[in-house]
């Protein structure tokens, strides 16, 4: 569950991000990445913030946790690479 609300917290910090560099709404920019079908990019960047969460639980011992994180990341690699290529 970390990995997947980190990784949708990512996906709005880029898209706050990029309105604020393109002037514009975070609904614009949603619908311009969805209509120009780089909506791939948006989840691959939303999933930075999995990082600090996997290494915070290997810090603290929390090897399972850190585990389902690593599983969310793979599955917005997954996403991603379907949303690329398909």
């Amino acid at each position: 569950m970390v990995g997947l609300i980190f990784n949708g917290l990512g996906i709005l910090l880029c898209l706050f991000i990029f309105s604020l560099l393109n002037n514009t709404t975070v609904e614009t920019m949603w619908t311009g990445f969805l209509e120009t079908h780089r909506l791939w990019m948006l989840i691959s960047l939303g999933a930075l913030p999995n990082l600090l969460a996997f290494f915070e639980f290997l810090r603290r011992n929390q090897e399972y946790e850190a585990r389902g994180v690593l599983l969310a990341t793979i599955g917005a690699a997954l996403t991603t690479y379907f949303l690329y290529f398909f």
